[in-house]
């Protein structure tokens, strides 16, 4: 759940110049709600919850927003697979990445996640630290003409794009900081679906893959179905994991902006 990220862009947003975006589609106190699932031997099976809030606040004295994604596993299902993971993010009142930490509890690993974003010239700079349950650290810094993201800033400024003008088959590619280095992602647009969620309604989504891009090489991790409304909140995501696959199903929505335009009559 981690991969929530993700992403509903408009086709030549990844220039420093479009580090900034007016937020259209959500507002402070939101707070969504998602089932998970794990496929474990053919059988799917539910291992947990996880939560998205949005809040704003300040970060260093400037207006911001702060996220909180919250995957927890049951400990009935811990022996599936143990996930606790917290994701946190600060972004300015325009959309700026500026802060984001994980903390992930994967099967037996524990890792800390920090990376801190800052703009000069024209130039996008990222610092990055892990910190390993053993208490070794990695560091590292990069920097790009381009924005560098991070798993839940670029989901944020993403939102607030208009989709209108999306082909099937296009594709962005734009840089992600990952906790030890700077990965090329791409985002292909797939087109539209009816998507059932797990509170009893359908809604029309928009579909995209997200995909790595390592060594020449292509392969997709998640594949999302985003809600084809002014909101864009993602209802279900499909995740292709290391260690077998796992989907997100949206449950709920409280705080809402905008009407549920995608909700589909029965």
């Amino acid at each position: 759940m981690c991969l929530l990220i993700a992403f509903f862009f408009s086709f030549d947003p990844f220039t420093y110049a479009q580090c900034t975006a007016k937020n259209d589609a959500f507002k402070s106190g939101e707070q969504v709600v998602y089932d998970l699932y794990f496929n474990w031997k053919f059988i799917w099976k539910k291992v947990g919850m996880a939560s998205l809030t949005t809040y704003s606040t300040t970060y260093q004295s400037r207006p911001a927003f702060r996220f909180n994604l919250l995957s927890v596993g049951s400990k009935k299902t811990d022996f599936f697979f143990k996930m606790r993971d917290t994701l946190t993010c600060f972004v300015s009142d325009k959309m700026e990445p500026l802060y984001f930490r994980k903390g992930a509890e994967e099967g037996d690993r524990y890792t800390v996640d920090e990376a801190w974003f800052s703009y000069r010239n024209g130039i996008s700079y990222v610092k990055q630290k892990r910190t390993w349950r053993n208490g070794e650290v990695n560091e590292m810094e990069y920097n790009d003409s381009r924005c560098i993201y991070d798993m839940l800033s670029i989901l944020a400024q993403a939102r607030s794009y208009n989709p209108e003008d999306y082909k099937i088959g296009d594709r962005i590619r734009f840089p992600m900081a990952t906790g030890r280095k700077v990965e090329e992602q791409i985002l292909i647009y797939r087109g539209k679906k009816n998507i059932e969620a797990n509170n009893d309604s359908t809604y029309r989504c928009l579909v995209f893959s997200l995909v790595e891009y390592k060594k020449g090489k292509e392969k997709e991790v998640i594949t999302f179905y985003v809600s084809d409304d002014k909101n864009h909140l993602p209802i279900r995501l499909d995740m292709y994991l290391n260690f077998g696959s796992a989907k997100a199903f949206f449950k709920g929505v409280k705080g809402y902006r905008h009407p549920m335009g995608a909700v589909v009559p029965k």
